[in-house]
C-alpha cells in the first residue's frame, strides 16, 4: 500500500489525529519488504527541479533528502526576495502493504555565514494532508557565525503522529535569513545544501502495523 509524504519548505503544519502508542499493533520494528521514496514534484524558491534527490536507507528506517541549490541570502548585492527560500518535495512512500509509520525525528544540516547582527532561521512543521493542526519547530542562529549548522526535531514515543493506513504525510521547512541591525552592505547566507554529498536532511521513521479489515 503506497503512503504519499509531502516533504515541503515554506510554513506549514503537522495534520491529523495522534494514534495511542499503547494500541494494538504498536511497534518500533521497521517492515522486513523494501520501502521506496519516489520524488513525484519539486516545488519552491529553494529546490529548482533537479535540485533535490531522496535514498531511503537500507533497513527501512529512515530517508534522506538531498538539496544542492537551497541557499537563502541578504545583503550586499542580493535580490530583495533572496531573504527567504522554500523547497517543497512531494513524495510519494510506498509503504508495505498492513504497516503504517510516525517520523519520530528530523535531522537538518547546511551552512551559515552570518554577519554579526544577523538573524537566521530554519523551520521545520509537520503534518497529514486534509488536516487543520499545526505542529511547527524552529532553530535560530544569530551571526557573527562561519560553519556548518545541524537542527534536530526529536517526538517521543507517545507524542508520535501515526499516518492513518492510506493518508498522505507532509512536512514543511524554509531557510530565511534577517539583516536586523547589521551592515546590509555585507552578505549572510544560509543553505542547506549538499553540494559535496554531506550535507543532507535525514528523516527517522518508526513503524507500526495497521489493524486487521
Amino acid at each position: 500500500m503506497a503512503r504519499g509524504l509531502l516533504v515541503s519548505s515554506a510554513v506549514a503544519a503537522l495534520l491529523a489525529a495522534v494514534v495511542p502508542a499503547q494500541s494494538a499493533g504498536a511497534s518500533s520494528a521497521a517492515p522486513p519488504d523494501k520501502v521506496t521514496v519516489d520524488v513525484v514534484t519539486v516545488n519552491g524558491s529553494g529546490c529548482r527541479a533537479g535540485t533535490a534527490a531522496v535514498a531511503t536507507s537500507p533497513d527501512n528506517t529512515a530517508f534522506t533528502v538531498t538539496y544542492s541549490d537551497y541557499l537563502a541570502t541578504a545583503g550586499g548585492a542580493s535580490s530583495p526576495t533572496a531573504f527567504r527560500k522554500s523547497c517543497q518535495l512531494s513524495l510519494l512512500v510506498n509503504v508495505p502493504h498492513g504497516f503504517t509509520y510516525a517520523i519520530t525525528s528530523a535531522d537538518y544540516r547546511g551552512f551559515a555565514s552570518l554577519q554579526p547582527g544577523v538573524t537566521a532561521v530554519e523551520k521545520a512543521s509537520y503534518y497529514f494532508q486534509g488536516s487543520s493542526s499545526t505542529n511547527s519547530r524552529t532553530h535560530t542562529f544569530t551571526g557573527p557565525m562561519s560553519e556548518d549548522w545541524q537542527a534536530t526535531d526529536t517526538t517521543d514515543w507517545a507524542q508520535l503522529v501515526w499516518a492513518p493506513c492510506g493518508a498522505q504525510r507532509s512536512v514543511n521547512t524554509e531557510l530565511r535569513v534577517q539583516l536586523g541591525a547589521s551592515d546590509r552592505s555585507k552578505t549572510s547566507f544560509m543553505t542547506m545544501d549538499s553540494t559535496d554529498g554531506s550535507v543532507n536532511t535525514v528523516y527517522h521513521l518508526a513503524w507500526k502495523q495497521c489493524p486487521a479489515a
